[in-house]
């Protein structure tokens, strides 16, 4: 497992839960917008990654103070041990949340099916476009795997939310509406602030942000 970072305690990550945030390295998508852009590259230095044993340990810790995990990054389902170090977790009596941007729609719904989530909170980048969901992704993204995710999480029983980051100078109003007229009705659709600070793309750092389309 790649361990790209440890929050050991965290009260907003996790709605109703105190938690920790594991933050997974590597990711397969190159968002202008991203905030975690050290956690992109797939490849670093051992000396940079956390031993998962540490992470576990440090969980095993605070278990009394803890309700529950969550798994964000970078893209958590990249990892071939996900699966493995969820059930760890799962043992120690603790729920599992999974940040994810939809792509690996085999990987959640095996997930799923082992019963090793509580909670999904997937990105919607953009209207369901290619034109449109390449530019906030960074690559030509599999739109029928973003398509799929969705259905999956549909037809699931756990608790999920959609959640789409406005970018002024990437989606418009129209946008956000589009997303979610095509979004399952029953889930929760968060539209989150861009935190311009840390973005990926140096432009968006010096664009001002327009919030008073929400």
């Amino acid at each position: 497992m790649k361990i790209g970072g440890f929050q050991s305690v965290t009260l907003s990550d996790f709605p109703g839960h105190i938690a920790a945030t594991i933050f997974i390295q590597g990711c397969n998508f190159r968002c202008p917008f991203c905030h975690n852009g050290e956690l992109i590259p797939v490849s670093v230095p051992i000396s940079e990654l956390l031993d998962e044993q540490v992470v576990l340990a440090g969980l095993g810790k605070r278990r009394k103070l803890l309700d529950g995990v969550v798994f964000t990054g970078g893209e958590p389902t990249l990892q071939p041990d996900l699966a493995e170090f969820m059930d760890k977790i799962q043992q120690m009596g603790l729920k599992i949340k999974l940040d994810t941007n939809g792509s690996r729609p085999d990987v959640l719904e095996r997930l799923l099916v082992a019963g090793l989530l509580d909670y999904v909170a997937m990105d919607i980048k953009a209207p369901l476009s290619k034109p449109k969901y390449n530019k906030l992704t960074g690559i030509d993204c599999p739109l029928d795997k973003i398509e799929q995710s969705i259905r999956i999480l549909n037809t699931g029983n756990i608790a999920v939310e959609f959640r789409t980051t406005f970018v002024s100078a990437l989606l418009t109003r129209g946008d956000i509406d589009s997303i979610k007229s095509m979004l399952p009705s029953k889930c929760k659709h968060t539209v989150q602030d861009f935190i311009s600070e840390n973005a990926l793309d140096q432009t968006l750092k010096t664009q001002r942000q327009d919030r008073r389309l929400f």
